[in-house]
């Protein structure tokens, strides 16, 4: 065990005692303490403090493992039986429940031997359900992300503690959809606003590319002004200013067919930021009134990508109001994928993917043990 700059070894020489009673069925026993259990090489307080600092002290279980002079087995296993306990412990009640997707790795390619062409051979997810608004931080993480599995997790939870569940963020997926309808009937899905702004981002982008290679017959260049625009068109208008503005405006205009088209698939994008920019107490006729804005300048245009836009938030709109009227979102989602892909540059990428889960998962209920502890040390 570490103490000052160098390490201490403790050696204990223990009696081994033997029964002469000849039917004795044991014959022999050594001495044992309790910081010291029988047949263990190491004691209850290094066993802990490895654990420990295999947990919150280090990067990973090697470093912890190479600071308390054992072998990597052996960190492992003393950080499974430090995090184990409260990882295992019964679920807090929640209200509001985030899920989003994780890759586990990167994904590997085949290429087909017939047509030449590169296709995802093995492409690993975990889903990952979190307290989004509250500090209980990771509750689960899944293998996969189809909604069977999403949906036995839930159904595998007491009734009372699904009951307590009124809202669920999720990111326009259509599986983790289906599993909140099946397992919690009676909580609301939400869509994250994130993710809505980055969709029209995604039109926009599409219609960009589309309007040059149908007036120019080619990918765009430098000297194309929607091209040159492309950044600053993904920006919001508040985020501009007015010369820069103005100046991009007069050259998409100058460019003919393809600045308008874009031009209109930028105020499309806008006016769909100016209805999630909503408040949640605002009233529900100005929502509608800037639903009917929104519809009203996709149908005035004949661009089939503003059009797929619009489908898509008419057939998202319960989940689209819900996220205007609660004010909630997948952020805390976000930041723990953030905070797993950290942990596995950290370790170098994991083989077994229950071992990434478990480390996952305590990092990112960090929070939550941090405060249980504080009030647990408050005088009753």
């Amino acid at each position: 065990m570490p103490y000052g700059p160098d390490p201490v070894r403790l050696v204990w020489h223990k009696s081994r005692w033997r029964c002469r009673e000849p039917l004795c069925e044991r014959g022999s026993f050594t001495e044992s303490l309790p910081q010291v259990p029988t047949r263990c090489r190491l004691t209850t307080r290094l066993y802990e403090q490895v654990g420990a600092g295999a947990a919150d002290g280090y990067a990973c279980v090697l470093a912890a493992a190479d600071a308390h002079g054992v072998s990597w087995p052996v960190a492992h296993a003393a950080f499974i039986a430090h995090v184990t306990p409260a990882l295992a412990a019964d679920l807090p009640a929640v209200a509001v429940l985030g899920i989003d997707e994780t890759r586990r790795g990167k994904p590997i390619w085949e290429q087909d031997s017939v047509t030449g062409r590169w296709r995802v051979l093995h492409d690993r997810w975990h889903t990952g359900i979190v307290d989004a608004a509250g500090t209980a931080g990771l509750l689960a993480h899944i293998d996969g992300r189809t909604a069977s599995a999403v949906t036995e997790w839930l159904q595998g939870q007491p009734d009372s503690w699904k009951q307590q569940v009124t809202h669920v963020t999720i990111d326009l997926s259509a599986s983790y959809a289906k599993a909140v309808r099946d397992a919690l009937p009676c909580a609301v899905i939400v869509a994250d606003k994130f993710h809505l702004v980055a969709l029209g981002n995604q039109m926009l982008t599409e219609v960009r590319q589309h309007a040059t290679r149908a007036a120019r017959g080619r990918r765009g260049r430098k000297k194309d002004p929607e091209w040159a625009a492309r950044r600053r068109l993904l920006l919001g208008y508040e985020r501009h200013t007015t010369e820069g503005f103005t100046r991009m405006w007069n050259a998409l205009l100058d460019a003919g067919d393809p600045g308008e088209e874009v031009l209109h698939a930028y105020i499309v994008k806008e006016q769909l930021r100016r209805l999630l920019a909503l408040p949640p107490n605002t009233d529900r006729e100005l929502i509608r009134h800037r639903l009917w804005q929104f519809y009203q300048l996709a149908a005035d245009c004949q661009i089939p990508e503003v059009h797929r836009l619009a489908e898509t938030i008419e057939t998202w709109w319960p989940a689209v109001e819900a996220a205007i009227t609660t004010g909630y979102s997948n952020a805390r989602s976000e930041g723990y994928n953030r905070l797993a892909k950290h942990v596995g540059r950290n370790a170098f990428g994991f083989r077994n993917p229950a071992n990434q889960r478990r480390r996952i998962r305590w990092v990112c209920t960090r929070q939550h043990r941090r405060l249980s502890a504080r009030k647990t040390a408050l005088p009753g």
